[in-house]
């Protein structure tokens, strides 16, 4: 079968790998333009574009996919059908009326459940010991279209973001080709989907700050959700600190300790108060530094026990 192969990010390249491995063609990648990213502002290619052309695959980077232009570059390759995976852009109908067999989408979360562009993220920020991979058959809609494969896995209570994207994107790439096989068998059944609707909008700057004023639980979830992006963080005298790694203590504090402060130091890093329940913080990355553990960031900053975190000034 001739595929287009359109992706993006990092999800994405598993399912891109599986296909050039297959008695499938893929005949073009399209992924999103080169943006402009760090202090210099210099132009950086999507991790599927540096996969595509060390595998001198065709590369195609529309600003859009309404206009004319996109049509003329994707439909003279004649694809059977178009494989989409973290490309980051809702496509147009004539991807779906005008390729032979549509396009489908291999999108990170169960469907209905968490649709959207932070499937992965949201399930972890939200305490979900369970998620999955989901193959539509995509529609205009917001990952609306029918399944066409659908299996479910269990998410680790200290599995990161970063963890859980890498493995269902071994998943996705593995129900991608299962799913393809079947089409072209006449095999697939599409089947609606059913159940409860939830939405997994991109996480903001603001939810990325640690409010310590919460449960425990509740921050160590978020903490895993933005690992290894974009990190949820603090402030320690001022100064911007990432924390990556956590381990709640059940045990409360002795005695009333107001949220965010600092309550013990040890060789395992340092410990904080919450709402409920107290952090052991081991691993974190101060502002334009190296991550660190707990420990050493006690010793290079001389954290004290009665210190306060989330203070700006």
């Amino acid at each position: 079968m001739k595929i287009v192969f359109m992706g993006t990010a990092r999800f994405a390249l598993p399912g891109l790998e599986a296909l050039l491995a297959s008695d499938n063609e893929v005949v073009a990648v399209v992924t999103q333009p080169d943006r402009p990213r760090g202090r210099g502002l210099r132009l950086v290619f999507s991790p599927v574009k540096e996969f595509a052309l060390s595998r001198n695959l065709p590369v195609l980077q529309p600003e859009t996919l309404r206009d004319e232009k996109a049509k003329e570059e994707i439909l003279p390759l004649k694809p059977d059908l178009v494989a989409v995976a973290a490309y980051g852009k809702i496509l147009p109908n004539w991807l779906f009326v005008e390729v032979k067999y549509g396009s489908i989408n291999v999108h990170a979360s169960p469907l209905p459940r968490y649709r959207g562009a932070a499937p992965i993220q949201r399930a972890i920020m939200n305490g979900e010991t369970e998620t999955g991979v989901t193959i539509i058959q995509m529609d205009e809609g917001l990952d609306t279209g029918d399944m066409l494969a659908r299996e479910l896995v269990a998410v680790g209570p200290e599995e990161t973001a970063g963890e859980l994207e890498d493995k269902l994107a071994r998943l996705g790439a593995e129900l991608l080709l299962e799913t393809i096989g079947g089409i072209q068998k006449g095999a697939i059944k599409p089947e609606k989907q059913v159940g409860e609707v939830t939405y997994a909008e991109k996480v903001t700057k603001e939810e990325a700050e640690i409010n310590w004023e919460k449960p425990a639980k509740e921050i160590k979830d978020l903490i895993r959700a933005l690992n290894p992006q974009p990190g949820a963080f603090t402030f320690y005298n001022g100064m911007r600190v990432k924390v990556w790694r956590v381990r709640i203590v059940e045990a409360a504090p002795t005695g009333t300790v107001a949220a965010a402060t600092v309550v013990a130091v040890g060789k395992d890093g340092f410990t904080v108060a919450c709402e409920k329940d107290s952090l052991l913080v081991t691993e974190v990355q101060p502002e334009n530094r190296k991550r660190m553990s707990g420990a050493e960031f006690c010793r290079g900053f001389r954290l004290q026990v009665g210190d306060k975190l989330a203070v700006r000034t």
